[in-house]
């Protein structure tokens, strides 16, 4: 279980202090399925790399399975199963799929673990295991060989960043095939800040981050209906208006 109590993230600049976080208060279940979305600055990716150590919070507390990792490193975050799915993964001159996949396990894996870790991601082993991931790679590539080092590491805690940013549709497609798989088999936690909305409507729950405080949280159905009628409210406001004022 995942608990977070009154986390605060701040940074100050110039003598002037400003709230990213501001008392972010959240439980969530094991083996869940969460969409995190909201509008662009809310504090979306910053409560993520808090979770993840990226971040110092300057505030308040975090609890997974009963151990309080909020100082925690990433190292040692790791090793009890949290990892970061990056909006934007780093490619790796020099570095081959498989360094990368064994890096990840901490082990060196057999060629039926690699295969099967690359087919959870939609990807052939015969043609990824031996190649770099440089800017051969498309984005789609790369994301998926993120979530295969993600799973390689056996994490209980999975935590995406964005995934959708930069893929073209087929592999926007793939991807969503690859978190509806790991979304079945609930055998991890899963965190995932999008805002697309067949991401959104897969998810067990959605959480509404804004201004850096929660929202609002709620089922596919509760939520969905709310961002539309919202978006559809900004639009209007931004249309010019007639003459006669109308």
């Amino acid at each position: 279980m995942l608990k977070i109590q009154n986390l605060q993230y701040s940074v100050s600049a110039e003598g002037k202090t400003t709230g990213i976080l501001r008392g972010i208060d959240l439980t969530v279940e094991p083996n869940h399925f969460m969409v995190i979305t909201g509008p662009n600055g809310g504090g979306k990716t910053t409560l993520a790399k808090c979770i993840m150590g990226l971040a110092q919070p300057t505030g308040g507390s975090i609890t997974w399975n009963d151990t309080d990792i909020t100082h925690l490193t990433i190292t040692e975050r790791a090793k009890l199963g949290v990892r970061y799915g990056f909006q934007h993964p780093p490619r790796f001159k020099g570095i081959t799929v498989r360094d990368l996949l064994t890096v990840a396990a901490g082990r060196k894996l057999s060629h039926s673990e690699e295969c099967g870790l690359l087919t959870q991601v939609g990807l052939c082993a015969k043609d990824y295991l031996d190649r770099e991931v440089n800017t051969s790679l498309s984005g789609g590539e790369v994301k998926r060989i993120e979530i295969a080092t993600v799973l390689a590491g056996n994490a209980n805690l999975m935590i995406f960043d964005e995934p959708e940013a930069g893929i073209d549709l087929w592999s926007f497609s793939r991807l969503t095939e690859t978190f509806g798989a790991l979304r079945d088999k609930r055998n991890a936690t899963i965190l995932v800040i999008s805002h697309q909305e067949r991401i959104l409507s897969m998810a067990d729950s959605i959480l509404m981050v804004s201004d850096g405080k929660i929202a609002d949280r709620g089922t596919p159905a509760e939520i969905l209906p709310k961002i539309v009628k919202d978006t559809v409210f900004s639009c209007k406001a931004l249309e010019p208006k007639t003459e006669g004022g109308n």
